[in-house]
């Protein structure tokens, strides 16, 4: 016969044993631009992020997680340390948060060489899309090259034949270039490659002038995108020369910054604030009740980040030791994205449709950021194709 004082102590066994059998939280790593000028970039991955854990009650997939958020500063070194700290002292098997591609090629290989999974919210650049390929890296946003190729598709959709292209001289200027180029099928009579630290832009102003175009294509993210976008209106160019561009060059955040200076530009984007699906409107409410803003195409971007994982996370029961299970899991895409219809193509990239957008006044006078039609349907990436997994 078993006595009290057995079943007492067996009683505070099974008490004690009770928090350690409870199910840790799986730590997902967010390393991101958080200051300086395009630190709202990454503010918002984080918010759109964040909100998706929230929604389903501090889980992603039905999994607690504990997101783990740390400021890049965009400096590749201070992301690198990052990495090291979060895969080595705290064991963490998923990584995500980088917005600019030149810290995105610091510290993406020693995620990858270390184990990890990497699932890109934002940065695309075109050496990890081809031949560089990984099998455990994935991008929810874009591939660089294809966000541009839409304005360049959108340009000559909309009759201009010469342009004047600038942007940054680092990775994803690079690749903005070379993708409005390779859509665009007018004459580009001008490249000019600017600073991603630039607070003057008027050398570059005096050179689109003497170039006599008839539009022109720029890409400057964030903080940059408000002071070329300003200096422009400034210099009498707006009347003058329209203004193509692509989704980071004019968001809402951009928008407000500038108001009426940006009246009238078309842009192109995967994404708006007023695409009309059961996962968008739920999202863009949520996103609005919470922040009290009008979310961004980055803060879409987390949020379909963490949706990606989510349904990865479900499919294997919450396990990440297994990385090539997890990164399986992931392939499918098996999630309702805010923008609509959603795969990854061969090398783990985007393949979706893109949609010219225009800034219009609203009845109410308001500035918004109108949808106006599709520009590409189904549009993977160029490097897809030297992709082998």
């Amino acid at each position: 016969m078993i006595s009290k004082a057995c079943i007492s102590a067996l009683a505070l066994a099974l008490l004690a044993a009770g928090p350690v059998q409870a199910q840790q939280p799986t730590k997902i790593g967010m390393i991101t631009t958080l200051s300086g000028p395009g630190g709202y970039l990454g503010e918002d991955v984080r918010d759109g992020f964040n909100l998706a854990v929230e929604l389903e009650g501090g889980k992603l997939g039905g999994t607690p997680v504990q997101v783990v958020v740390e400021d890049d500063a965009l400096k590749p070194g201070q992301a690198k340390e990052l990495v090291e700290r979060f895969m080595k002292t705290e064991k963490m098997k998923i990584l995500t948060g980088i917005i600019f591609s030149n810290v995105a090629a610091a510290v993406v290989p020693d995620v990858l060489d270390n184990g990890g999974v990497y699932v890109s919210p934002n940065a695309g650049p075109s050496n990890f899309a081809g031949k560089e390929c990984h099998k455990n890296y994935f991008v929810t946003s874009w591939q660089n090259d294809t966000l541009h190729e839409s304005a360049g598709q959108n340009a000559t959709n909309l009759g201009y034949k010469k342009a004047v292209v600038l942007a940054p001289n680092y990775q994803a200027g690079t690749d903005a270039i070379a993708g409005f180029k390779r859509f665009f099928k007018g004459e580009v009579v001008k490249e000019i490659y600017t600073r991603l630290d630039q607070t003057d832009f008027a050398a570059e102003m005096a050179q689109i002038r003497a170039a006599k175009p008839d539009v022109v294509f720029q890409f400057h993210p964030g903080g940059l995108g408000i002071t070329f976008a300003r200096q422009y209106a400034q210099a009498g160019l707006l009347t003058e020369v329209p203004m193509v561009v692509a989704a980071p060059s004019l968001d809402s955040v951009i928008l407000k910054a500038i108001g009426d200076a940006a009246l009238g530009v078309n842009i192109s984007s995967h994404w708006n604030s007023d695409f009309d699906n059961p996962a968008n409107k739920t999202f863009v409410a949520a996103f609005q009740k919470k922040y009290n803003r009008i979310p961004s195409y980055y803060a879409s971007q987390g949020y379909d980040t963490a949706l990606a994982i989510a349904a990865a996370l479900k499919a294997t029961g919450g396990k990440v030791d297994d990385v090539n299970a997890f990164s399986a899991a992931m392939r499918k895409a098996d999630f309702q994205s805010v923008r609509g219809a959603f795969k990854f193509g061969p090398n783990q990239h985007p393949v979706h449709d893109w949609y010219s957008l225009k800034v219009e006044k609203g009845a109410d006078g308001q500035l918004a950021i109108v949808t106006k039609g599709k520009v590409l349907s189904a549009h993977g990436d160029f490097y897809a194709k030297d992709c082998k997994l």
